[in-house]
């Protein structure tokens, strides 16, 4: 019952806000610029309020704590990883503000983001190391196997942090399309860790949703905000944090597989690009070859939601 109060509560408190809010933004001229490689299509994006993140943060974390609260299940896991979605939230947030101020598509150079996206899942690692004791072992949610990586573990926990988030952030191009893949996945993982008893981080899922939720309703086509990075790489972040607390990297990468299917095509592309000078796809990510060979926008959106939600079926109904 608590995981649906915190779902209703996260969409109230990031829905409530959002008008003025977005009506803050636009006095501030915190607005979006839409890169000059981009579809065409987009130009008419230019201008839209970005940042809508901050929606997303405040509404499925204050709604996360308050529902963990009246449960006491206010532990050091569900801390760290609230405390990595607020770090990667305020990286992000960072990189928004630089493109505002800048007046373009650029904010933190990639090399700068990625250095603290690997320094912040470094000091998650390590907090979670010597106040949990996790066992570093990837655990199979649809059977019984176990895959013992010993001292790998935890550099591929850290890529698989920085991974998910800069996954997360490709996948936001479209207007609705990261927020509502976000939320299914959350609900996933939040329905998957309420079977296993893992009630702190249940909420925390669900709150997180109902977060997404909220921001979708203003995120919809055509969108009156957009999340930017502020809200992308945190949704990652949350994502891949709580995924490896409750030992489901195996199921996010089932649950998500449309984010890494769209990290997966910016990587394919540009390495054909180098090698061959020929691009597998029309436009990377994924979601802008789709749109070039004569999807409308809406339709990327919501058969990309489709095929998410079959699979995170699928997957959530296997698990034991």
């Amino acid at each position: 019952m608590n995981e649906a109060i915190a779902l209703a509560l996260g969409v109230v408190l990031a829905a409530v806000p959002a008008p003025a809010y977005i009506k803050w933004l636009r006095g501030r001229a915190y607005r979006q610029h839409v890169r000059d490689d981009g579809p065409a299509s987009h130009s008419v994006k230019e201008g839209t309020p970005t940042m809508g993140g901050v929606l997303i943060l405040a509404g499925g974390l204050v709604a996360a704590v308050l529902a963990a609260a009246i449960r006491s299940q206010i532990n050091a896991a569900f801390l760290l990883v609230v405390l990595l979605t607020l770090a990667y939230g305020a990286l992000g947030a960072t990189d928004d503000l630089l493109m505002v101020r800048r007046g373009r598509s650029l904010g933190l150079k990639a090399r700068q983001k990625l250095l603290f996206q690997f320094v912040f899942a470094g000091l998650f690692l390590w907090a979670w190391q010597v106040t949990c004791f996790p066992d570093g072992n990837v655990h199979n949610p649809f059977g019984r196997g176990l895959l013992a990586l010993g001292v790998w573990y935890w550099p591929l926990a850290a890529l698989f942090l920085v991974g998910t988030s800069n996954a997360v952030n490709l996948t936001d191009g479209l207007d609705g399309l990261a927020s509502g893949l976000a939320a299914l996945a959350l609900v996933c993982l939040g329905a998957v860790a309420l079977h296993y008893q893992h009630l702190g981080l249940a909420i925390f899922c669900f709150a997180m949703a109902g977060g997404c939720l909220g921001f979708l309703w203003f995120n919809a086509h055509p969108a009156r905000i957009f999340m930017g990075d502020t809200g992308s790489l945190a949704l990652g972040g949350a994502l891949a944090g709580a995924a490896l607390v409750l030992g489901l990297e195996v199921l996010l990468l089932v649950v998500g597989l449309i984010f890494y299917l769209e990290a997966l095509s910016v990587i394919l592309q540009v390495i054909s690009f180098k090698t061959t000078r020929r691009r597998i796809f029309r436009m990377s990510p994924l979601h802008h070859h789709f749109e070039l060979s004569g999807w409308p926008e809406t339709a990327v959106v919501v058969r990309f939601w489709v095929v998410a939600a079959v699979v995170a079926g699928v997957a959530v109904s296997l698990v034991r």
